[in-house]
């Protein structure tokens, strides 16, 4: 799938990946992004139509829904990192409401749209959904259970031409990772390499240097397998 011509909604467009997102979109050509953020977020293109959306908030998710007149690209990329040490229950709970049950409450919302134009949807997760970070065990439980979220959707839409992009990132230089002494993508290298997974079909985007290492072997294992033979079993009885 291309960009040019296309809609495209980005989640937490107002920094970081997301930004970097809209400003991509709309050097591809995008005809509308719709840029959802917790505060309306102004734009000198006309082509940007700002949603207030905090994808924790039904009330926004419908609202941003009466707004929208066709999707061709949900993107969620809204997200939250904070520290804990698992001993806090509400900092779990807290990354589950934004990084599993905000991208479900979305998706879910504008699956219409994007069933009736045979769109797709990109989930921005983590490398940490593979293996836990243990600095930030409730961020990483959270993507671990978006990314089976993001697999478990790829099956189940296949059969209405729906297609599932899990981004699977590296460290990039956001307000996350900047504590950390570690080489990090730029949030620009990140969007574009989105964009260009999206459009060559990739199931799973490795989209920097970092994660990109682990992307033959991924492809090709069996974790991959198992995936893909589950959807199968999906898929006979969609047949039946």
């Amino acid at each position: 799938m291309t960009i040019a011509d296309k809609a495209v909604l980005v989640t937490g467009a107002n920094r970081g990946i997301g930004q970097a997102l809209v400003e991509d979109a709309l050097r591809r050509g995008a005809k509308r992004v719709y840029a959802g953020t917790r505060q309306p977020l102004a734009h000198l293109d006309g082509r940007v139509t700002p949603l207030t959306l905090d994808v924790t908030n039904a009330e926004h998710i419908q609202g941003a829904v009466e707004k929208v007149e066709s999707l061709d690209i949900l993107i969620n990329n809204a997200g939250l990192a904070i520290f804990d040490d698992l001993s806090d229950r509400a900092a779990l709970e807290r990354h589950l409401a934004v990084n599993l049950f905000g991208t479900y409450g979305v998706t879910r919302a504008f699956l219409p749209l994007l069933t009736r134009s045979r769109g797709a949807i990109v989930n921005v997760l983590s490398v940490a959904a593979l293996a836990t970070l243990p600095i930030v065990p409730s961020y990483s439980i959270s993507k671990a259970a978006a990314f089976s979220l993001s697999q478990s959707l790829r099956a189940l839409l296949a059969g209405r031409g729906v297609k599932v992009h899990a981004v699977l990132a590296g460290p990039v230089d956001t307000e996350m990772s900047r504590g950390f002494d570690v080489p990090k993508a730029s949030p620009a290298s990140v969007a574009r390499a989105i964009f260009d997974g999206v459009g060559k079909g990739e199931e799973d985007i490795f989209p920097d240097p970092m994660s990109q290492t682990m992307a033959e072997s991924w492809r090709s294992g069996a974790v991959k397998a198992l995936e893909r033979q589950n959807a199968a079993i999906v898929n006979a009885e969609l047949v039946k």
